[in-house]
């Protein structure tokens, strides 16, 4: 699996719609499920926590998850496949995956999973690229 695999396989989820919680294109992502929606398209599993609010600290352990996903601190320019921890309000955290196109995400507010533009706006927190090996 590469940055590009990845980045095609979160693209392939826009439009479907968001659900709390939600690990399953069929029922409903959230922005984590997105994350293991997209990883699981490309044949690999990715378990992260569910039982979170909206509005709160990121949920414990990222980065250890994050390695035993595959992925690593990124460096330098955002490339596509870069997974994204964003704080988009002062106790709500949001995870996205840089594609060509923008970042793919799941967007509360919109109810379904969108792709938007450019880099996001808001601070990045923490960047993991998949590991190469």
């Amino acid at each position: 699996m590469t940055g590009a695999d990845l980045a095609g396989a979160a693209e392939g989820l826009v439009g479907a719609r968001f659900r709390l919680h939600g690990r399953d294109r069929a029922t409903g992502l959230d922005c984590l499920g997105v994350l293991v929606a997209a990883f699981a398209a490309c044949g690999r599993a990715l378990i992260l926590p569910t039982g979170y609010a909206l509005r709160a600290d990121p949920p414990r352990g990222l980065d250890a998850l994050a390695t035993a996903g595959g992925l690593g601190e990124a460096a330098g320019a955002i490339v596509p496949g870069d997974v994204l921890l964003l704080r988009v309000g002062p106790t709500q955290h949001h995870c996205a995956i840089a594609t060509h196109a923008g970042h793919v995400h799941a967007h509360a507010g919109l109810r379904r999973v969108v792709v938007t533009p450019g880099t996001p706006a808001c601070p990045i927190l923490r960047r993991w690229r998949l590991v190469e090996g």
